[in-house]
């Protein structure tokens, strides 16, 4: 397989990635306007709108495919650390903690300088972890970025772009990325699908191909969509996500943002130019770390 399939893109599409995180906002900024300045006004706080920034890495050692995944060595460093690095380079982040529930993984984070927040081992995926860390800060915070652990290249232009694309979108409670599928990624359950409306907003994520057309086949013409891990969430919206009833889409697919989508609630999506599927499984160490040193990154 090759290594590009599972790492980020190169230096040279930094621009693109940065072209369609401005697109996303300014989508958003349109919608805020039609849906009228008095609404506006009722969805946004006094003064400045969602300006308090927290980036959270939510990390468990038990992983059924993987366990131990976020200690795993990534030319030399914990792939959590790597992850943690990234996420520090976000200029919209005030700051950034790593949740978990595992002493290991506590021990390392502190090791290289990481905050650390203690969660329950009974949060049941990263959104309930990120709440539970959320509250155990002491500082408030208006947007939590939901940062994957097992993402050890993430650009720090796509935190920036979901923390903005959020920003400019009063009426959604959450905001999330995608990018191109790559057609040998159609009917893999491990890549999940998504599909937007003409405004920007989420319609449906799917582990299936979608849209799915009649011939059964993968149309190359079609520009699918790859959901990446990283969200944000409004933090009044994370705080009251615990307490919705699990939804049939969600609990089907195993997809917690569908839970968001169900309850009628509005997500925002941003298009980046970016190839990474993060480190699911122990052989796609090795092949980032050969596109690693392909490029001569440390």
């Amino acid at each position: 397989m090759n290594p590009m399939s599972i790492c980020t893109t190169s230096s040279s599409s930094s621009s693109s990635t940065k072209a369609w995180i401005f697109h996303g906002i300014a989508v958003g900024a349109a919608v805020a306007v039609a849906i009228g300045a008095h609404a506006y006004l009722y969805l946004r706080r006094p003064g400045k709108f969602r300006t308090r920034v927290v980036g959270i890495i939510p990390a468990r050692f038990a992983s059924s495919r993987f366990p131990g995944k976020p200690l795993v060595q990534i030319l030399g460093k914990p792939m959590i650390q790597r992850t943690w690095e990234r996420a520090k380079m976000a200029s919209s982040l005030d700051h950034v903690v790593v949740a978990t529930d595992d002493e290991k993984i506590a021990d390392c984070c502190r090791g290289f300088g990481a905050d650390v927040i203690i969660t329950s081992e009974s949060c049941r995926n990263g959104t309930e972890r990120c709440n539970e860390a959320l509250q155990k800060l002491e500082k408030k915070y208006d947007i939590v970025v939901n940062i994957q652990g097992d993402e050890p290249l993430i650009e720090p232009e796509i935190i920036d772009g979901i923390v903005k694309a959020l920003q400019a979108a009063p009426d959604a409670v959450f905001s999330t990325a995608v990018t191109s599928l790559k057609p040998e990624d159609a009917f893999d359950p491990n890549r999940v699908k998504c599909v937007v409306d003409n405004h920007g907003y989420a319609i449906y994520f799917s582990r299936g191909l979608i849209p799915f057309n009649k011939s059964a086949n993968v149309n190359p013409q079609f520009p699918y969509l790859l959901h990446l891990g990283i969200q944000s969430y409004d933090s009044k919206f994370l705080k009251i996500y615990p307490e919705l009833t699990p939804t049939p889409l969600q609990m089907e697919e195993d997809l917690e943002q569908l839970k968001v989508l169900e309850n009628g609630y509005k997500m925002k999506v941003i298009k980046v130019d970016h190839e990474a599927h993060g480190v699911d499984a122990p052989e796609d160490v090795e092949k980032i770390e050969h596109f690693m040193r392909e490029r001569n990154l440390s």
